[in-house]
């Protein structure tokens, strides 16, 4: 019998954070240590499954199964593959990081770390079900801790607001896509919610096309997906620096992984029926995203709209179908998820020191925060997919996949890469570089534990840009087998 680390991974987390419930709350430093044990253990175990994973077997690996209520067809069915580790190892990154950013909270310390590890083993817990019901429980298992982070520990002046929207959103979304699993489940005649006996369910046609944009409509709520973006800038900017990196880093991709594993792999036909209106939404996410974050003065709102803007480019991806856009759809939710966390993670420190976000009222800050301003302009680099980066490696075949299918898409998204380009140039200069105001000279540096988190965010998203082999033969496993269930489409 093999280790369960998928168990271990998804358990580790839940253990941490009703651990700390149980912790004192005058205990400060015992429950930080807790939580960044917890994470510790997270990003080495997905390291070890990461690069444990037998590429030349591809297919699920360090599968764990066991009946759960039989009598339903609902089993605890985990297993990861080439699409799934690359994020598990996101994950266990931004998670580390979150914790390291957060070390200084002082108000309900005990309740801060407890939710965000409950917020970590909701994510990982949705990257290795291989069961619909288990997929599901662990997707919403996120929707109170999200809610609560926000309201509690947010921005004072949003967080209802932003707090709400999202998790109204959130549960209309997941409400949407409950239906349709249960649909898939009941109508498919196979007794089981385990997405490998549904992948063989032979879905009618019709059945697929009529159910599929319920599906990925659903889960896609989550990632952002036009025009029902709305609650991911408002939700972002309202949360405190660690949620905004779960949110924008970890939980988008959620909802997409949720899109590709349970609607376009369980329903292809559907997704071959539907893959035009996908390639319009997440064009107009991608351009308008784009140019909303151009003409923002808060700094968080820019990277907040980025985060639409680049989702978009995940969703072409998506609605390519072949194996070139999905490649970069695949690559480009990791190459995301870190870059977004890192970016959300110095405009947290930024705040933290100058108490504002008004990108006019800021300005020379390389001077006190160096390396959170080196940091930064990676993360600007990756975003505008600069050779040598990460994003580069990701966008590149999405845009080759969209020119395959539609060039006019890939036109139409090109436009993005000039505005991705202007305001992060724009945000460079007028927060980092020129005069220091006068009202910042006695700011002090970032913490050694934030340098460390810039550093390994940056670092992480420059070795793939400069080696992408270490995950682009990862990931095109996982993608053929996605081409498999497409036809070989």
């Amino acid at each position: 019998m093999h280790f369960p680390i998928l168990s271990v991974l998804i358990f580790t987390p839940l253990v941490a954070a009703i651990t700390i419930l149980v912790i004192p709350a005058t205990k400060k430093n015992a429950i930080r240590w807790v939580a960044l044990a917890a994470a510790t253990i997270m990003l080495i175990l997905t390291v070890i499954t990461y690069f444990g994973y037998d590429q030349a077997k591809a297919g699920y690996q360090f599968v764990e199964q066991m009946a759960w209520v039989p009598a339903l067809g609902i089993s605890y069915h985990v297993g990861a593959d080439g699409i799934s580790l690359p994020l598990l190892l996101m994950a266990g990154l931004v998670v580390f990081c979150g914790v390291l950013v957060s070390w200084n909270v002082e108000d309900r310390t005990r309740e801060f770390f407890s939710f965000m590890m409950f917020l970590a083993a909701s994510v990982v817990g949705v990257f290795s079900a291989l069961d619909l019901f288990l997929l599901f429980f662990f997707f919403e298992l996120a929707v109170f801790p999200k809610y609560l982070m926000i309201v509690l520990w947010g921005s004072p002046k949003t967080r209802e607001y932003g707090g709400m929207k999202l998790t109204l959103y959130l549960f209309v979304g997941s409400l949407i896509s409950l239906i349709g699993i249960l649909a898939m489940v009941f109508l498919s005649g196979v007794g089981s919610f385990d997405m490998l006996v549904l992948e063989k369910a032979g879905f009618a046609t019709e059945f697929q096309r009529v159910w599929f944009p319920v599906v990925f409509g659903g889960f896609a709520i989550l990632a952002g997906i036009f025009p029902f973006h709305n609650w991911a800038p408002d939700g972002h900017v309202a949360a405190p620096t660690a949620i905004s990196m779960l949110l924008a880093g970890v939980e988008m991709k959620v909802g997409a992984f949720a899109a590709l594993r349970v609607a376009i792999m369980l329903l292809p036909e559907g997704a071959k029926h539907w893959a035009w209106l996908i390639l319009i939404l997440g064009t107009i996410n991608v351009v308008y995203g784009a140019f909303i974050a151009l003409i923002q003065k808060d700094f968080k709102y820019v990277i907040g709209f980025s985060s639409v803007s680049h989702m978009g480019l995940v969703l072409i991806g998506f609605a390519t179908l072949n194996k070139t856009g999905l490649m970069g759809a695949s690559m480009q939710m990791f190459s995301h998820g870190v870059m977004t966390a890192l970016f959300f993670s110095i405009v947290g420190m930024v705040y933290d020191r100058t108490h504002t976000r008004d990108i006019n009222a800021l300005g020379g800050l390389v001077q006190k925060m160096p390396i959170a301003a080196i940091g930064f302009i990676v993360g600007g680099l990756v975003s505008m997919g600069m050779p040598g980066f990460s994003g580069f490696v990701a966008e590149i075949p999405i845009y080759m996949g969209a020119w395959q299918v539609q060039p006019i898409v890939a036109i139409f998204a090109a436009i993005s890469i000039v505005i991705t380009a202007a305001y992060i140039l724009l945000v460079v200069r007028r927060v980092f570089f020129g005069d220091l105001k006068a009202e910042y000279r006695d700011i002090p540096d970032i913490s050694w534990r934030d340098k460390l988190s810039t550093i390994l965010l940056s670092v992480v998203m420059f070795a793939l840009g400069i080696f992408p082999s270490l995950m682009v033969p990862l990931v095109e496993t996982g993608v053929q087998r996605i081409l498999t269930l497409l036809g070989g489409a």
